[in-house]
């Protein structure tokens, strides 16, 4: 990735948080590294070197600023090819793909060579992919370190280190403290800015604003499964199942803005700890704490304006959504969420959880693959309908299809094509929320062409060039015009 240095000390002294997560600044006389968005006043033009990731500045021997927390700034979303395949596989890391398989496992699954990754892995984050999410384990070992009343040893492993010998090793060669001198440093400054560790398991995701919280929350309630999801209160919460560690996790989520800064506050169940990476990953994939939305404003135009921090709602779990979707097919958006609420209590599994409203964890694509449609049929569908539901499954299952950020846009798209019952609607749907494709154009559905004026699908096709590569924005800015406040 080539930084102009100009532009970025430009950013950097105007504090632009359209920039955070873009480009880390590394001050050679501190041997410190930054957010754009740091508050402290800025270094010397001389002194700065601007990197882009954290992990090419800490393999560059620069260490993480103890104020702004590079582990805190947003992430990166793009949809140029090469750029995308770094960001794909930089998810997958976070998510933990490289503990269950190695790097190998990645690039088979992004359809690569595992040359071709480091190639453009390195040209994307200037570091390899180990050194990456080496980088990624400590940063998130060093969040546990000060905002949760995790042990020790349980914060090396929930970071995703196999052994607490290893995690206290790496920890000094990088930042030159043990984990306890690291926790009492990073607590001094928590304090001073009125900040206090919690028992619970807190975070809070960065974003760049502007970000329309009102609008998704209303979209995620409006299709929120009963027992699994609610929003309540301006708050998403939902269940969760997480696989690690030769089990499943189940616990909860509690996600709500921040009153006064451009981030999400995230609360996650005990149980889930030694999962945090995908649970993390995986609540901005669902919030889209990834989009530049002054970018995507730029594209759209006057479609925009009147809901400029729109976000596309993505998936917390890919399958679930895709179900949800095939339910939704020539119904209300009432009558897919009854129905799929019938689904999740006929074959989800029971959670317990303080949060009244959430009694049911959505099931398996394993359970589903092996129900007899007819099971499904009589919650309230035809059986097309429940027999496309279970080719789903058993397509994941099958590991013919990967309903995930990192998925292959246009092979992922041919084989739901390719199953009975998927068609055009069904198809760019998935892709735009269990695929997170910012440009995935849903252009036969009936929102878009009332809200176009529009009854030719092939004429909102050819308006939707206008929009490209952002066309899920427009969707959401489509459909969000159709609705009463």
């Amino acid at each position: 990735m080539t930084l102009d240095s100009r532009i970025c000390y430009r950013a950097l002294r105007a504090h632009d948080a359209r920039f955070d997560g873009r480009f880390f600044v590394a001050v050679s006389s501190t041997r410190i590294y930054c957010r754009p968005v740091c508050t402290v006043k800025p270094p010397r033009r001389e002194n700065c070197r601007f990197y882009p990731s954290a992990a090419a500045a800490e393999s560059a021997g620069y260490r993480p600023c103890l104020r702004c927390r590079p582990e805190l700034a947003p992430g990166n979303a793009s949809v140029d090819a090469t750029t995308r395949l770094a960001q794909a596989a930089a998810s997958m890391l976070e998510d933990r793909t490289l503990d269950e398989g190695g790097l190998d496992t990645v690039a088979a699954r992004l359809g690569i060579t595992d040359r071709h990754l480091r190639r453009a892995f390195g040209a994307e984050f200037g570091v390899s992919p180990v050194e990456f999410a080496q980088t990624q384990r400590l940063l998130l070992a060093k969040r546990l370190l000060t905002d949760t009343a995790l042990s020790v040893t349980d914060v090396a492993f929930a970071s995703g280190f196999g052994s607490l010998r290893r995690f206290n090793a790496l920890l000094k060669q990088r930042y030159r403290l043990n984990p306890s001198q690291l926790r009492s440093q990073q607590r001094r400054h928590a304090h001073a800015r009125g900040a206090a560790p919690s028992e619970a398991l807190n975070f809070e995701l960065s974003f760049r604003p502007p970000y329309d919280w009102p609008a998704l929350t209303a979209f995620l309630g409006a299709r929120a499964v009963s027992g699994a999801e609610a929003v309540e209160g301006g708050r998403y919460r939902r269940t969760v199942r997480i696989p690690g560690d030769g089990k499943e996790h189940l616990g909860w989520i509690d996600v709500a803005m921040s009153p006064k800064k451009p981030a999400l506050r995230v609360t996650v169940s005990a149980s889930l700890a030694r999962t945090l990476p995908p649970v993390l990953s995986r609540v901005k994939a669902l919030m889209d704490l990834s989009c530049h939305p002054v970018d995507v404003a730029e594209a759209l135009g006057g479609l925009a304006k009147r809901r400029p921090g729109l976000r596309v709602p993505g998936a917390f779990d890919g399958f679930e959504v895709a179900v949800r979707a095939i339910l939704g097919q020539q119904v209300t958006v009432a009558a897919a969420r009854t129905i799929a609420g019938r689904f999740a209590a006929a074959f989800g599994d029971p959670v317990e959880t303080p949060i009244a409203s959430l009694t049911t964890v959505f099931p398996t694509a394993g359970k589903i693959a092996d129900v007899p449609y007819g099971q499904i049929a009589r919650l309230g569908m035809p059986a097309a309908r429940a027999r496309t539901v279970v080719a789903l499954a058993r397509a994941v299952v099958a590991g013919e299809l990967v309903l995930m950020p990192n998925a292959d846009i246009e092979a992922t798209l041919d084989r739901l094509r390719a199953l009975p019952g998927v068609g055009e609607w069904t198809a760019q749907y998935i892709a735009m929320r269990a695929l997170a494709w910012p440009d995935a154009f849903p252009h036969t559905d009936l929102g878009v062409r009332k809200a176009l004026g529009e009854t030719d699908p092939r004429r909102v096709l050819a308006a939707g060039e206008a929009w490209r590569p952002w066309r899920a924005y427009a969707t959401m800015q489509l459909w969000e015009s159709l609705r009463k406040e």
